[in-house]
């Protein structure tokens, strides 16, 4: 296991709440020169503690109105076909295999409830080799810092 120090525990921090802040902004926020800061941002890149710089987008700009989590039970002799499958289904946009009473939870996004509905009886339900789905809808989200972020 690779050792981080405060200061690459700050960078983290600041990155995970503004990943566009540019370094010289966070130089004079963190009071650390900005060569030093390129220097370490490139290490923990390089150590893939940081894999990828992104962006937060407001989905509902984009007609997402509902998102919810399908916890689904399968056969496991078509588990690779039913992954292939989600991950070329356009509203799957994450698949956690899991344990407890489901095999899978997908992530699923769409425009409204209907086509929600439409999404999990029409296009997963009939899936060879999903045995049952439920679902859950999301009413409200609130993100917090994952623990490692707290000072």
């Amino acid at each position: 296991m690779h050792r981080f120090d405060d200061l690459d525990m700050k960078l983290l921090f600041e990155l995970t709440n503004d990943g566009s802040i540019s370094v010289p902004i966070l130089s004079q926020k963190l009071g650390i020169n900005a060569s030093v800061l390129y220097s370490r941002i490139k290490r923990l890149m390089k150590k893939k503690l940081i894999k990828k710089f992104t962006i937060d987008i407001d989905d509902s700009l984009l007609g997402i109105g509902v998102k919810a989590n399908v916890g689904i039970n399968r056969d496991p002799k078509f588990k690779d076909a039913i992954q292939k499958t989600f991950m070329d289904t356009k509203e799957v946009v994450s698949i956690s295999e899991v344990t407890g009473r489901f095999d899978m939870i997908i992530k699923v996004y769409a425009k409204n409830l209907e086509s929600l509905h439409g999404i999990v009886i029409d296009k997963i339900g009939k899936i060879e080799g999903i045995q049952n789905t439920e679902t859950f809808v999301e009413l409200q989200k609130t993100d917090k810092d994952p623990i490692y972020l707290i000072e």
